[in-house]
């Protein structure tokens, strides 16, 4: 669903004055976002913050729903000639904003044509490369990176006298022990199934999910996740969903709560949900690395980001845009970076921050903030583990989730639903590559 579709005429410069005269005039800056809860609570604090340390501007964040609906939001709104100033856009959607050439103004060109200091070798590279071109130049701003890693009710491991797995086959024995000892209904869960099943499986394993870098280096890419470990995974889930030890809880994340309720002890996740654990959670608990298969080659290799980063919107006047790049400047202060990294649980975008984390020794009474850089950076990345970039990427997730819940309900085998999901999807790749500005 290419940007370019929103409309050519939609690119309406729109500025809102505040106040009786121009001397108190304000300008606004539009800033739509999908975070909710604890994180919800850091974005409103971002905006205040920023707010109080000048009177130019003044930055008004609006939750739009989740990743996809704020999306949708941002689509309707461009067409209608009225897109926020500032969009924030979850990792998956990357390749159809690059698409839109002349729908957004990427990162760099903002920042050089406004004079703020900005430095992309700053930021880390395992982030900042997800969004950039293979020149380098980065297209939007790292704002919510996460990873997926697998969280730990340490009281009802305790209770049940397992220790924290490492391998899939050990979280599958563990999960089995869980359900005996109490937990009936879930022994272990997750939450956005392709993402970590599909997608992070992958690349921390090292196999592709599709040619061309998983999409990086290429529309013209073509799915191949319906190999021999992504089919055996599927297989395990399939079998151990018939009595629960593994159960299903959707495409999305709205089953996290089955975590923090203490129903799921075994739960994969976004390492960003560690705001709604640190609240809500009433047990000891921990984030560890996500599990591998043993007797996979390599494994485990490193992780692929998750999360949002802020996408510019064209057609603003000037002087917008210079106070969307000071608002930008102002989140890259390292103290800031390192507030938000405590506050929510996401990755610290600079380097410095990461460093200041390490010397505050925050690390050491919460070990598990680290465990997703550490999982970021665990090898060199290779092919299959630098990230993925296809187009339609919301509508692929719903197509293979759609196909994994297929096998799960026992209508289909492991390997006759991944080779559906591959199939519709290479279809729905070519149609975007056709539509996709080149």
């Amino acid at each position: 669903m290419a940007l370019r579709h929103f409309g050519t005429a939609a690119a309406v410069a729109l500025t809102i004055g505040l106040g009786a005269s121009p001397a108190l005039a304000v300008t606004e800056i539009q800033w739509w976002h999908a975070m909710t809860g604890a994180n919800n609570d850091v974005i409103v604090r971002l905006a205040n913050d920023f707010n109080t340390t000048q009177s130019d501007y003044k930055v008004i964040p609006t939750y739009k729903g989740n990743y996809a609906d704020t999306m949708n939001a941002g689509i309707a709104a461009f067409r209608a000639g009225n897109a926020p100033h500032i969009m924030q856009v979850f990792e998956v959607g990357t390749a159809t904003m690059m698409a839109a050439t002349g729908a957004v103004k990427p990162v760099y060109k903002l920042m050089a044509e406004t004079g703020e200091k900005f430095d992309p070798k700053a930021y880390l590279p395992a982030i900042t490369g997800y969004y950039s071109t293979s020149k380098g130049e980065m297209l939007s701003f790292p704002f919510n990176s996460s990873s997926t890693v697998m969280w730990v009710n340490l009281d009802a491991l305790k209770k049940a006298n397992v220790e924290v797995p490492k391998t899939w086959p050990e979280v599958f024995d563990a999960a089995k022990k869980l359900k005996a000892a109490g937990h009936a209904t879930c022994g272990f869960s997750n939450s956005w199934v392709t993402w970590v099943n599909l997608e992070q499986l992958s690349a921390w394993h090292n196999v592709p999910l599709a040619s061309k870098a998983n999409g990086l280096d290429g529309f013209d890419t073509v799915l191949s996740f319906n190999g021999p470990l992504q089919v055996k995974h599927l297989e395990n889930l399939v079998e151990l969903q018939k009595d629960k030890t593994y159960d299903y809880a959707g495409r999305t994340n709205t089953g996290e709560g089955r975590f923090t309720s203490g129903e799921c002890p075994l739960y994969l996740t976004s390492s960003a949900f560690f705001g709604n654990v640190k609240a809500q959670a009433k047990f000891a608990f921990t984030a560890v690395p996500m599990p591998y298969y043993p007797d996979a080659k390599g494994a485990p290799q490193n992780s692929i980001i998750g999360g949002a980063s802020l996408w510019v919107m064209g057609g603003k006047p000037a002087d917008d845009y210079k106070g969307v790049a000071k608002f930008f400047s102002f989140l890259s202060d390292t103290d800031r970076q390192v507030y938000i990294h405590k506050a929510s649980g996401y990755l610290p975008i600079t380097k410095a921050a990461y460093e200041k984390a390490k010397a505050d020794g925050f690390y050491k009474d919460q070990p598990y903030l680290e465990t997703p850089l550490l999982e970021l950076t665990n090898k060199e990345p290779t092919e299959n583990s630098r990230g993925l970039r296809l187009g339609n990427m919301v509508q692929l997730r719903d197509v293979w989730a759609e196909e994994i819940e297929q096998a799960l309900a026992g209508k289909k085998t492991a390997k006759q639903a991944l080779d559906a999901a591959v199939e519709r999807g290479n279809t729905m790749l070519r149609q975007f590559e056709k539509t996709a500005v080149k």
